[in-house]
């Protein structure tokens, strides 16, 4: 099964926190774009890890061709055409930046997309940037219209401040744009508040079908009411529905395996032998991606993408 992420990087400060320099990385067949990537590093405002620590909001790069990107004669050979970067913040330090690398597909449908709030809009929420790939009558619909709190899945994102994972976009009642996504072909969506050290919210969706999703799985993980455990509150797979059932019995405790550790030290974490470590059935995955939400120095969610 494909998806529509071909690549992903952590880039974490160095010792002295003045550049960012290679964390770990999921990089499937593309070997070559590997061995010229984990020697890299990045001052702040270079390259797209460092963009995304200078500006302190998440960035679309749809295009390499004579841009701030570093590698786009390996990236070129290797077939991606597009970055988006996410810098991990507590309050105005920066953890990580999380980079995800996707390469032009005809055949998928997916898009990604970084809202904002604009109080010159009666603080509603438009599209900053986008990576929409072949969505290109979707994409004109998306970049003009904005969206009041609540409103569609950025919208209700930012009214709950929580991560969001709907499995069936028609299923939004209200949207405005859900009767256009359907159209474009978009079942799934996800969501993600990322709150940089300003005080201004931006909101990441992803965006797909059925046949090509943003991951094979993918979880939203929350502290319990008394912060002694994680539960998982959502979970989505494209070959079995009932994947938040499957781990509804689960619980992991802060500093305990993976996603323990994403909590323990608020870092994101790309693991891949510990990927089964919570249940059998995830037999059929490899590697685990996983994002904490952070506001305020403390932990909203985790959001995790199987692979």
């Amino acid at each position: 099964m494909k998806t529509f992420i071909k690549v992903i990087e952590i880039w974490i400060p160095d010792q002295e926190r003045t550049q960012l320099e290679f964390g770990s990385g999921l990089y499937g067949a593309f070997t070559e774009f590997k061995a010229a990537s984990t020697q890299q590093t990045f001052a702040y405002d270079e390259g797209l890890p460092g963009k995304a620590w200078a500006q302190g909001h998440p960035i679309v790069l749809t295009r390499f061709e004579h841009s701030y990107f570093k590698r786009i004669d390996e990236a070129q050979k290797a077939g991606l055409t597009c970055g988006i970067a996410i810098p991990i913040f507590a309050g105005e330090f920066l953890l990580a930046v999380v980079v995800f690398l996707c390469g032009d597909d005809e055949e998928n449908v997916c898009a990604i997309e970084v809202w904002c709030n604009d109080t010159l809009k009666g603080d509603a929420l438009s599209v900053m940037d986008g990576y929409y790939g072949a969505l290109e009558p979707f994409e004109q619909i998306s970049r003009k219209m904005s969206l009041a709190k609540g409103d569609g899945i950025p919208g209700m994102v930012w009214k709950t401040g929580m991560p969001m994972l709907v499995e069936d976009i028609s299923k939004i009642s209200g949207s405005t744009r859900s009767i256009d996504a359907q159209a474009a072909g978009i079942t799934t969506g996800l969501g993600i508040p990322i709150i940089n050290h300003h005080g201004k919210v931006y909101i990441m969706t992803f965006l797909s079908a059925k046949a090509a999703p943003i991951a094979k799985r993918i979880q939203i993980w929350i502290p319990d009411p008394l912060g002694k455990q994680l539960i998982c509150q959502q979970g989505y797979s494209k070959n079995s529905n009932n994947l938040a059932e499957i781990f509804e019995t689960t619980t992991v405790r802060k500093g305990e395996g993976a996603l323990g550790r994403v909590w323990l030290t608020g870092l994101p974490v790309i693991s891949g032998s510990q990927v089964r470590e919570y249940n059998p059935e995830l037999s059929d995955l490899s590697s685990m991606l996983a994002i904490p939400v952070i506001e305020q120095a403390s932990l909203k969610a985790i959001v995790t993408f199987l692979f």
